[in-house]
């Protein structure tokens, strides 16, 4: 089959198209026919291998598993011995590790059926970003009448969290760049922030919840707009440097809480088959509408992670398996 490997960790240069072998399902893993496959920031940390942590568990020197990828959507090709929850043809999304390739293996348990209505490539968009965004909001306990500030509300996580935020009741303020404005407005923001010229930490609002996606600002800036016993939850630092990757903010936040009324939990998104299963009955409900910005073909996966890595993404881009 036609897959995009890495022989080793760097930049898109190490990105290559390559013929492998077909993989075969284990006992409780499904064998997927990808039609389309997500792209994310979570890729480019396993391309780039950063941050060192995460090497691990995906392999010190080169990667275990050399086929890029995880979100993935398409049709059940074959299904192991232990799996009772999907057949042959079924259409399903989720994650699979190595999704960048015509075939790709993924436990049972962190798939779902498709949306309905969806394209193959506005379904792979949905998995991982979407769910991140849901238990974020669940860690922070937003409730009917809360005023939230999303940082990074343009890209993956944020065009779920402003729409998820918003079906939870919640008043939104979305931050990004001018030329994404009108977008984070399309998902239903109340209020919108051009962080190009103005600093969300210098105004005079304050917020129940932070959900910080982007910008990596400091503990003392969020604060500084939080109510007194508000939350902040940060999804991960992106920059890839130092032994945790910018999560030292997330460590240093949960040390924090111990001692002041404000809250900063420690989160790390889990791959729940469950909660997709909820998202897709918020899709179906037409609450919740994935945000593709636009699709490549597989061959053209390391011009998809130039677009990632330039910032130019709104919302998600797709690899179509044709």
């Amino acid at each position: 089959m036609r897959a995009i490997v890495q022989d080793g960790y760097g930049s898109v240069d190490v990105l290559r198209q390559a013929e492998i072998d077909r993989p075969e399902p284990g006992a409780d893993k499904v064998l997927v026919e990808v039609r389309a496959a997500g792209l994310d920031r979570g890729t480019w940390h396993l391309m780039t291998g950063t941050p060192f942590a995460v090497r691990a568990a995906i392999g010190l020197r080169r990667p275990r598993n050399p086929v890029l990828g995880r979100d993935v959507a398409g049709i059940v090709a074959a299904v192991g011995s232990a799996v009772t929850t999907f057949a042959v043809g079924d259409e399903v999304y989720g994650v699979a590790p190595g999704s960048f390739a015509e075939y790709a293996v993924g436990r049972a348990d962190k798939l779902s059926r498709k949306p309905k209505g969806l394209s193959f490539e506005q379904a792979a968009v949905v998995p991982i970003s979407g769910r991140t965004a849901l238990q974020a909001l669940t860690a922070a306990r937003v409730k009917t009448g809360q005023h939230v500030l999303i940082t990074g509300a343009s890209g993956g996580v944020g065009s779920y969290a402003v729409q998820l935020a918003k079906t939870l009741g919640a008043e939104v303020t979305g931050v990004a760049s001018k030329p994404k404005l009108d977008l984070v407005r399309s998902l239903g923001a109340d209020h919108v922030i051009d962080y190009t010229n103005e600093d969300f930490a210098d105004g005079p609002d304050r917020y129940d919840v932070i959900i910080d996606i982007a910008g990596n600002p400091t503990l003392s800036r969020l604060r500084r707009v939080l109510t007194p016993t508000g939350t902040v939850v940060i999804t991960g630092g992106e920059d890839g440097h130092g032994p945790t990757g910018g999560m030292n903010r997330q460590f240093r936040g949960l040390i924090l809480s111990l001692f002041i009324r404000q809250r900063f939990p420690f989160f790390i998104s889990n791959e729940s088959g469950t909660d997709l299963e909820q998202l897709t009955n918020l899709i179906e409900a037409g609450t919740v509408v994935p945000t593709l910005d636009r699709t490549y073909l597989l061959d053209q996966a390391p011009d998809a992670m130039r677009h990632l890595i330039a910032g130019e993404v709104r919302g998600k881009v797709a690899i179509t398996i044709s």
